[in-house]
């Protein structure tokens, strides 16, 4: 791994427009947003009513917030039929999709040591 010293580090960190960690991390780390992603990921194609029973503790309003903001930052995409009542299906992008396979290392390692974290495994 190629490690920059710390005052580089810190500078590279500290240009607020122009940091990718914060300004690419910000877009998808939200409370919601990767639990969202992770349904959309196991499940493809999946609706609002889906997307809020896999996530029982989400608002509805909030989930719209996140689905909008997803959409926005091009990570799923959101296809609306003309039908009677309106049906309207989300899933992954392309790049959603790439997005995936990094967030499953971050998954694995929170499964892994969620008791630790948590403090679970100290009482």
């Amino acid at each position: 791994m190629n490690r920059l010293p710390l005052k580089e580090n810190l500078e590279k960190y500290t240009h607020l427009a122009d940091c990718p960690v914060r300004n690419v991390l910000a877009r998808f780390s939200g409370k919601w947003s990767m639990l969202v992603l992770c349904v959309l990921a196991e499940n493809e194609t999946t609706r609002f009513n889906g997307i809020a029973k896999a996530i029982p503790d989400i608002s509805p309003k909030v989930l719209t917030e996140t689905l909008k903001n997803l959409e926005g930052d091009n990570l799923i995409t959101r296809k609306l039929y003309a039908e009677i009542p309106p049906r309207v299906e989300y899933s992954l992008t392309p790049l959603g999709h790439s997005l995936m396979p990094n967030l499953a290392g971050l998954i694995s390692w929170a499964v892994e040591h969620f008791d630790e974290i948590s403090g679970k495994k100290n009482r």
